[in-house]
């Protein structure tokens, strides 16, 4: 791999962080819609959105043979079946904490989520784990439960939001599509259920008369918002290490904290801030731990 092609590759993940960081703003500015419709919206939207990318790239045809293989495979679609329930789960979890003013909540969940998903490869797949990883487990618990203690509040939203992200990206690997056609056909499996939920809901924010209104336009987007971070990331990963995606992806919630803090004036206590600092420390034991490990790989070729 060439530098120029490493360079791409980190703009391109770093600008698909930057704009899932920048997607809480997003979603503030429709907090007066309910997290179900906008939930909703952004499965319909996101679908068609895709589809006619699919249909532009000429990629129509293997769109269509992929979707065969996956219904021929009992695996492959349960698996992909589950992936769609998970991050519905994920994506109505995280536009609830920030349209009721949990973005720290959030911002919390996705620090703790790359130790999760670790979790559940040692407990599910069976992996190994090191010291390091250990100890990262430890401080991370630490925190959770001081913040429990001290805030009197016991962290679920940032919990959940970590658990569905992290069994979402293990139900991928039983899959095994590209993110691209992956997402498609999440969004496909939902759609069902998201229209009929539009079509029954009793007050629905989406008008068809006027049809161009700003909430419309913002529903209708969530879609393009949803799609283009994927998109860039889904390019640029490809191109660098895995260790630097790791560092990387620790852009989107350090975006929420300070959102959360600075702009939302959600409450920083000192029970926060002693368990972000345990949530970071843990961070870097784990992410120190993931380089020695990338660098033993490397010395053994």
């Amino acid at each position: 791999m060439d530098r120029r092609q490493s360079k791409i590759g980190i703009l391109y993940t770093f600008s698909a962080y930057l704009l899932w960081g920048f997607i809480t703003l997003y979603w503030k500015q429709i907090d007066y819609v309910p997290a179900g419709q906008i939930l909703a919206h952004r499965i319909v939207w996101s679908c068609a959105f895709l589809l006619i990318l699919i249909i532009v790239w000429g990629k129509w045809r293997p769109f269509i043979q992929e979707c065969r293989a996956i219904l021929h495979d009992k695996k492959r679609l349960f698996g992909i079946t589950a992936a769609s329930i998970v991050i519905s789960m994920n994506w109505f979890l995280f536009i609830w904490a920030v349209v009721n003013g949990h973005v720290l909540q959030a911002s919390l969940g996705y620090y703790i989520n790359p130790l999760i998903s670790i979790l559940l490869g040692v407990v599910i797949l069976k992996e190994a784990v090191s010291r390091g990883q250990t100890i990262s487990f430890i401080l991370a618990a630490a925190g959770v439960i001081y913040l429990t203690i001290s805030y009197g509040v016991f962290p679920w939203v940032s919990l959940l939001l970590a658990i569905t992200f992290a069994l979402y990206g293990l139900l991928k690997k039983t899959v095994d599509i590209g993110a691209v056609f992956g997402l498609t056909i999440e969004t496909l499996i939902m759609i069902p259920i998201a229209l009929i939920y539009l079509w029954t809901v009793s007050e629905n924010s989406f008008t068809i008369q006027p049809i161009f209104t700003v909430t419309n336009l913002y529903l209708i987007g969530a879609g393009i918002a949803t799609a283009v971070p994927l998109l860039l990331f889904s390019s640029g990963a490809k191109q660098i290490p895995l260790a630097m995606v790791g560092f990387l992806q620790y852009i989107t919630p350090t975006m929420m904290l300070v959102l959360g803090v600075f702009l939302f004036n959600e409450p920083f206590t000192q029970a926060h801030l002693i368990t972000f600092i345990l949530i970071w420390f843990a961070l870097f034991i784990y992410m120190t731990s993931v380089y020695r490990q990338a660098g033993k790989k490397l010395k053994m070729r």
